[in-house]
């Protein structure tokens, strides 16, 4: 048995017992990683004492900071008096969790709340209750989107490594191009994507039962579509009675400037869904939608551990405790300085290709004479940046994306303490 004053076994043992006792698909950045042993608020903590910013939070998961006394002070509360019973008996945490959800927090109209795990599940369950409402079958998707690893979400994702299923239904999902493309400006990209939406939809419109989006790709390189170009697409889907899906996985609970995501198109979805930021590293996923669209999932369903008494409780004070702290405006505010800090080292060196982002959700794309050169490199400042501490993340359709998804407490002095970091290695790598 583990206990608290157990020695820890060291990184390479852990990674040895990965291999041993997991399956080869796990994996793990960095050649030598720390083997992370605590956290406190923006910071992480090595097993060899050294101290990380965090600006990854577990793939936008911890935006409230680790280890978040006000968050977790609920969470111990609700775990001495009751875990779990299940959706099939009463408890109090998971509906004050939907009425808070329902007033004030979700945009427009979209009242209705079904819990689930993780975002995979609350993709699922956007897809079925779009399928159910609607009468179709198929759906819509942009290229090099990430949506979930179960069998509907793999359908729509976009990017091949996370297609791991080699049995997908060909023939459910048609992909759209999204609205970027390196050789094309942003404007023409966007067009062209709404093009061949309309070319699709003028053939078989009235087979889709709804399009799935990120309001900003996030694995897929941190892409931002220009500010018209939702609003246009869900007129066109209007016209054909599909529903628009935003998948707020990775942009939900304030972190790009605005609580969710597609708030900064000027739109409302018909289904949104959220998990990650909103258990602030505690596993709840969520799919909400309107009165009429939630009646037509009426058979009996469940969900074992979705909307659990811990989970919801914890839910509870994050969401308490990002209005209390003023987060969705503060991550808008320092968000700009970082993207703004990232555009300047952009011009200053040609290895950044682009800066892409909104709020705390930003990217800078690493561009080498090759694809094989430009990941080689992402690869070399990632493991530069962690030996002067501060974690970074990557994504990208080519894996030459450096991630930043930084705790939405993190002090500004942390922003500049790594764009001065960054700085260096940038410099290191354009010498070499």
């Amino acid at each position: 048995m583990a206990h608290e004053d157990q020695a820890y076994i060291g990184p390479e043992a852990i990674v040895a017992k990965r291999r041993q006792y997991g399956y080869p698909c796990t994996a793990n950045f960095y050649k030598e990683p720390p083997q992370i042993v605590g956290g406190k608020m923006h910071m992480l903590y090595g097993h060899d004492g050294k101290s990380y910013v965090d600006f990854f939070t577990g793939v936008s998961v911890v935006a409230c900071g680790h280890c978040n006394e006000a968050i977790t002070a609920r969470t111990i509360e609700q775990l001495q008096k009751l875990q779990h019973t299940s959706t099939i008996y009463l408890t109090q945490p998971m509906v004050e969790l939907a009425e808070r959800l329902a007033d004030g927090i979700l945009p427009g109209n979209l009242k209705r709340t079904f819990f689930v795990n993780s975002g995979s599940e609350a993709n699922e369950g956007a897809l079925l209750v779009a399928r159910l409402h609607t009468k179709r079958r198929h759906f819509l998707a942009l290229e090099y989107g990430l949506h979930g690893r179960t069998f509907l979400t793999m359908n729509v994702t976009g990017i091949p490594m996370w297609r791991t299923d080699d049995f997908l239904d060909g023939d459910v999902t048609t992909f759209i191009p999204r609205p970027y493309d390196p050789d094309m400006d942003q404007e023409a990209a966007a067009r062209r994507s709404l093009d061949a939406l309309a070319s699709v939809l003028a053939e078989k419109g009235d087979t889709f039962a709804a399009m799935i989006v990120e309001p900003i790709q996030g694995n897929g390189g941190m892409i931002v579509p220009p500010d018209w170009y939702f609003r246009e697409l869900k007129a066109m889907l209007e016209q054909h009675g599909i529903l628009l899906i935003a998948d707020e996985i990775q942009t939900g609970c304030g972190r790009t400037g605005r609580m969710f995501g597609i708030e900064h198109y000027g739109i409302v979805p018909d289904i949104l869904t959220m998990a990650k930021a909103l258990g602030n590293g505690v596993p709840i996923g969520a799919f909400s939608t309107t009165d009429e669209i939630a009646a037509s999932l009426n058979r009996p369903s469940a969900s074992t551990f979705g909307g659990n008494p811990v989970s919801s409780a914890t839910a509870l004070a994050v969401l308490d405790y990002i209005e209390q702290e003023g987060l969705v405006e503060r991550s808008g505010r320092v968000g700009s300085r970082l993207i703004e800090g990232l555009k300047d080292l952009q011009n200053k060196y040609g290895v950044i290709a682009d800066v892409r982002g909104k709020g705390l959700m930003a990217g800078a794309e690493i561009r080498g004479a090759s694809d094989q050169e430009s990941a080689a490199w992402t690869d070399m400042l990632l493991e530069r940046m962690k030996e002067e501490g501060f974690i970074i993340g990557k994504n990208g359709v080519g894996r030459n994306v450096l991630a930043f998804q930084p705790a939405m407490v993190t002090p500004e002095k942390e922003i500049e303490a790594m764009l001065i970091a960054l700085d260096s290695a940038l410099a290191e790598l354009s010498q070499k």
